[in-house]
């Protein structure tokens, strides 16, 4: 019932498999190999359907070229193929026993000395012996083959053949259309493993679990900087350009949320990156070192990877204090009828569990608070370091999120803040409150 169906039959052809396994002369294989395209040909002629032949001389790598040639020429002129019609010639490294430039080599003399190269196609059957299939497929297609053998995810024999999937995007990393998508590759991947009952290398090319992933902190901070910059570098370089990652991992199904992983060696940046990612909070820089110490710390305490909601976690225990001993009720910040530029706050705050009402000015929300919350007994040694702003998202509702660091009058030490609230003041002061606290219980 197929409707185009294929016939694959094969001789081994090294001296070794000749004389030690099979037994017969060169001249006894040759004839076995057209008796048998004979039986085939008179087998399918009353066939409806279109069957093909494929041919493969076994242990081609470890044949003498010559006797190949001749080999697989009785083949395909006892088949005769018509029109169109050609002839898989199948050139199989059985056994790896060559380097990819040799087997390379061969392939391409192979297709100089064969008789009807019109009529043929050239197919490559790497195994991985010596764990260099995907080399030796790659450099022979270069070489002029025209078609592959192998499985996914390099299943086989011994070592197993050559990764289907990995050719595949290899050639599509060098802009070969292989008419092949693998934006489901992750099912793909887990439908094998179901089925075979072996688990892929996390490390396994283009399909692991780690094959994206940078523990090393300069690594993240690479690729944080490059991911921030995409679209740039996709215009500069005319296509996919992140540092340490050759291709589009969203192209294969692959989300970002784990291509950064971290541990006690995770930097700045890759931090940075997790936070911005899965939350949405971009920390400014002097807070990425200062939190990049806190986590390395954690990481070290606990002796393992950190979860993304872990990362989380930890930053809202450093940075957002918001209990005591100062616990912000509310901030009404209005412009002077006198002076616009001048803006009177009013502030309501618990403090050391006692409410109070505070009222001031400044050039600013953040200025006008300050300069209230300092009049609480005890919260005047502090000056405002370093301030930045920005939102949750890119929506007109998204909420704000503020930094600050202040720092001691002692000019020795120094406390962060982070406020997220429904308008960037609401944020502001929030953060101040929140350093205020890491401050006095200092």
């Amino acid at each position: 019932g197929a409707k185009n169906a294929m016939i694959h039959f094969y001789i081994a052809t090294s001296e070794l498999h000749r004389q030690f396994v099979i037994g017969g002369t060169e001249d006894e294989q040759i004839e076995i190999a057209r008796d048998a395209t004979q039986q085939i040909k008179d087998g399918v002629s009353d066939f409806p359907d279109k069957v093909r032949l494929e041919f493969s001389p076994e242990e081609f790598t470890d044949s003498d070229l010559d006797y190949v040639v001749k080999v697989c020429d009785t083949v395909v002129e006892t088949w005769g193929p018509e029109g169109d019609e050609k002839v898989v010639l199948n050139l199989p490294a059985t056994v790896e026993r060559r380097f990819p430039n040799e087997y390379a080599d061969m392939i391409e003399e192979f297709m100089k000395r064969q008789k009807f190269s019109d009529q043929t196609i050239v197919s490559l059957h790497a195994h991985n012996d010596m764990g260099m299939g995907i080399a030796s497929t790659m450099l022979s297609l270069k070489a002029g083959a025209q078609r592959v053998e192998g499985t996914l995810f390099g299943h086989g024999e011994r070592t197993g053949n050559v990764d289907l999937i990995i050719c595949a995007l290899d050639l599509d990393y060098l802009g070969i259309d292989t008419g092949l998508s693998f934006d489901n590759l992750p099912q793909i991947a887990n439908l094998v493993e179901e089925v075979t009952d072996i688990k892929i290398h996390p490390r396994h090319p283009y399909s692991g679990e780690l094959v994206f992933t940078a523990f090393s902190g300069s690594h993240q901070d690479a690729i944080n900087k490059g991911y921030n910059q995409k679209e740039e570098l996709a215009e500069h370089f005319k296509g996919w350009k992140i540092p340490y990652l050759h291709i589009d991992p969203l192209s294969l199904g692959r989300s970002f949320e784990k291509f950064i992983r971290i541990n006690s060696q995770s930097g700045k940046g890759g931090i940075a990156y997790i936070l911005s990612q899965e939350f949405h909070i971009n920390l400014p820089r002097w807070a990425q070192v200062d939190f990049a110490s806190k986590v390395q710390v954690f990481a070290d305490e606990v002796q393992r990877e950190l979860a993304a909601e872990e990362l989380f976690t930890l930053f809202k225990k450093a940075y957002m204090q918001d209990d005591a001993p100062i616990l912000l009720q509310n901030y009404w910040p209005v412009p002077s009828q006198e002076d616009p530029a001048i803006i009177l706050g009013r502030v309501k705050v618990e403090y050391k569990g006692e409410d109070h009402e505070l009222n001031a000015e400044g050039n600013g929300p953040i200025s006008a608070f300050v300069h209230a919350i300092k009049q609480l007994e005890g919260v005047d040694d502090f000056v405002l370091e370093d301030f930045s702003e920005g939102t949750r998202g890119k929506t007109a509702d998204a909420e704000a999120v503020s930094f600050v660091r202040l720092k001691h009058t002692d000019g020795k030490h120094s406390f962060i803040g982070a406020g997220i609230g429904s308008n960037i003041d609401q944020a502001a002061v929030r953060a101040v409150c929140n350093a205020l606290n890491a401050l006095l219980k200092f």
